[in-house]
């Protein structure tokens, strides 16, 4: 479950004469027909907030149900992390669900760590330049700095100038197995890349440092959640 916070504030934010309480905790596990809440009020200003209630919920939960199940996939041989292909205005919560369901969150976004990413470095002349022209600006330093790679030629340029943080992209898993030992001990390892929790096993076999996958917060599938009207008695 993830969203019961964000649900009771659209029940209050309609009408705060509605009461909401939550029967399980953020983060339980649920199976069909458990009871998750309780709302109480005027039938008006439960069924205006109901939909959008839902719409939390379900989308929340979904993710961080994906999430939990790619998480039991790698069984710690590896971070499960997001990416920034999240819904537009949904950043916040569909991170927050991610963590909620044990994963690890990625940059929120492009102000709290440096991605060099290809078409970065194809303008910089090249994936050390892109490096060491990052590690050269003012304050950039301070940050996590992260290099996209897709080679093993590339990932040792990137190596070679001071890369601490290396994102192996679309790599194949024989570049990986190949690719992760060189840079073990060197740099943090990410992989990414068409990563979805059925071939998650093939990925954190490999043990890199991290797996990001986007599945997470654009694929995850909404949990079915209801709203029924009961008479108080």
């Amino acid at each position: 479950m993830a969203g019961l916070p964000v649900a009771r504030l659209v029940f209050l934010l309609t009408d705060p004469g509605v009461r909401f309480r939550a029967l399980v905790r953020e983060g339980a596990r649920a199976r069909s027909g458990d009871r998750l809440a309780r709302v109480s009020g005027t039938v008006a200003s439960i069924l205006a907030a109901e939909r959008t209630a839902l719409n939390y919920l379900q989308h929340l939960s979904g993710i961080a149900t994906y999430t939990a199940g790619c998480v039991r996939t790698a069984r710690g041989r590896c971070l499960v992390r997001d990416t920034r292909k999240t819904a537009p205005g949904l950043r916040v919560l569909e991170k927050y669900a991610v963590r909620v369901g044990g994963g690890v969150n990625h940059r929120l976004g492009l102000f709290d760590g440096v991605l060099i990413k290809r078409n970065h470095w194809r303008v910089c002349g090249g994936v050390g330049d892109a490096v060491r022209r990052t590690l050269r600006t003012p304050g950039e330093g301070r940050r996590e700095i992260q290099v996209e790679v897709s080679s093993l030629a590339q990932l040792r340029e990137a190596l070679e100038a001071g890369a601490r943080s290396v994102l192996l992209d679309n790599m194949s898993l024989g570049q990986l197995r190949r690719a992760i030992p060189l840079a073990r001990g060197k740099a943090f390892t990410e992989v990414s890349g068409g990563i979805r929790r059925e071939n998650l096993e093939r990925f954190a076999a490999l043990r890199p440092d991290s797996v990001s996958l986007g599945a997470l917060t654009h694929s995850a599938r909404w949990v079915d959640i209801s709203l029924i009207r009961e008479p108080i008695t």
